[in-house]
C-alpha cells in the first residue's frame, strides 16, 4: 500500500502525487508500487526491498543521493487466539526533497503520524521526523514490554495451581520474545549512535532534547527487556525445580503404596502354597476363624508399615 502525506497549513493531509517535502509511506508494497517509487525518486530498487526481509539487520547506509536508515520495530502477531510479539525491519529513506518509509506491515508505529496526532510533526522537517519515529518506536517497545510483564504475572499465578505443557510453552515463547526485543533494541542503539555523528542529517539545536529523549527511552527499554528476561529465566528454573520436586513426591507415594501392598501379597502367597495339614502345615489352617484372622493380621501389618514409612526420614 502506497500512501502520500504532506503538511498543509499545519495539518497532515493525504495527497495523490509526490511533491517536495512530502512523506511516502509504503506498507506491504506491491512490485508495481516499489517500481513506481524507485523511478520517481531515483532510489535503488534493492534498497526499497531491503526492509521486506524480516531478517534484515539494523544499519545506516549512505548513498550518493539518499540515506537509508533501517531499525527494528515491534509488531503483534495473532497465533492460536493470542497476541505474540516479534520484531520486523522499518526503513526510513531520506532524500533531498522527501522522506520515504518502507515496512512489510502497516505498523502502528506510524499511525499517529498519518492521523496528525503527534505534536510538532511536520513532513518538511525531515530530521525531526526521523527522531520522532525513533522516539515513537522506543515507546512502543516499552508499551509491549509492560504488557509482557503483566502476561508473565498472570502466567505465574496459573503455574502455581497447575503446570501443564501449555503454560510451559507460553513461558518459553515469552522468553524468546524478550530475546528478540533485547537484540533489536541494542541494534537500534548502534544506529542512533551513528545518526548523532552523521553529517548528512542536520542536527538542529531545538531537536537536542528530542534526541536525548530518544536515547533515554531506548536505553530504558533495553534495561526493562534485560530485567524481564532475567525474571523469566529465574521463573523457568524455579518451575523446573517444582516439577522435579512434584515428581519426587509422586514417586515417594508410589513407593509407599507398593511396599504396603507387598505385605498382604507375601502372606497370601505363602498360604497359597497348599502345605499339608499337621505338624508342617500353615498356622490357623484348621481354625474356623483362620481366614478372617489372617486378613486382620495382614491389614494390621500393612497399617504399621505405612505408618512407619510415612514418618521415616527416607521418605520425607
Amino acid at each position: 500500500m502506497l500512501r502520500m502525506f504532506s503538511t498543509i497549513n499545519g495539518q497532515v493531509e493525504q495527497i495523490s502525487q509526490p511533491e517536495s517535502g512530502c512523506w511516502l509511506s509504503l506498507a506491504d508494497p506491491t512490485d508495481v508500487e516499489l517500481a513506481t517509487v524507485a523511478s520517481q525518486t531515483g532510489i535503488d530498487l534493492a534498497d526499497l526491498r531491503a526492509p521486506l526481509d524480516d531478517e534484515e539487520r539494523s544499519r545506516v547506509d549512505v548513498e550518493e543521493d539518499y540515506t537509508m536508515i533501517i531499525v527494528d520495530i515491534p509488531t503483534v502477531e495473532q497465533r492460536s487466539g493470542r497476541d505474540w510479539y516479534e520484531t520486523i525491519p522499518l526503513s526510513i529513506i531520506l532524500t533531498q526533497t522527501m522522506i520515504i518509509t518502507v515496512c512489510m506491515q502497516d505498523t502502528p508505529v506510524l499511525h499517529p503520524f498519518m492521523e496528525g496526532t503527534i505534536r510538532g510533526f511536520n513532513t518538511f522537517m525531515r530530521s525531526r521526523f526521523i527522531l520522532q519515529i525513533l522516539y515513537r518506536n522506543a515507546t512502543m517497545y516499552l508499551r509491549y514490554l509492560r504488557i509482557i510483564d503483566r502476561e508473565t504475572d498472570k502466567l505465574e499465578l496459573r503455574l502455581r495451581h497447575a503446570m501443564q505443557n501449555k503454560e510451559i510453552l507460553m513461558l518459553l515463547e515469552l522468553s524468546k520474545t524478550l530475546v528478540y526485543f533485547t537484540t533489536s533494541l541494542k541494534s537500534n542503539e548502534i544506529v542512533m549512535e551513528k545518526l548523532t555523528t552523521l553529517q548528512r542529517i542536520k542536527q538542529y539545536p531545538e531537536d537536542e532534547d528530542l534526541l536525548e529523549d530518544v536515547i533515554t527511552e531506548n536505553k530504558q527499554a533495553i534495561e526493562m527487556a534485560n530485567i524481564y528476561s532475567n525474571v523469566l529465566a529465574n521463573m523457568t528454573d524455579a518451575f523446573a525445580s517444582i516439577v522435579s520436586n512434584n515428581l519426587s513426591n509422586v514417586m515417594r507415594i508410589f513407593t509407599i503404596i507398593s511396599i504396603t501392598l507387598s505385605i498382604p501379597t507375601l502372606i497370601f502367597s505363602m498360604y497359597g502354597m497348599n502345605f499339608n495339614d499337621g505338624m508342617y502345615g500353615m498356622p490357623l489352617t484348621n481354625s474356623h476363624w483362620g481366614f478372617l484372622i489372617i486378613i486382620v493380621v495382614a491389614l494390621v501389618l500393612s497399617a504399621l508399615v505405612t505408618w512407619f514409612l510415612t514418618r521415616s526420614r527416607l521418605f520425607k
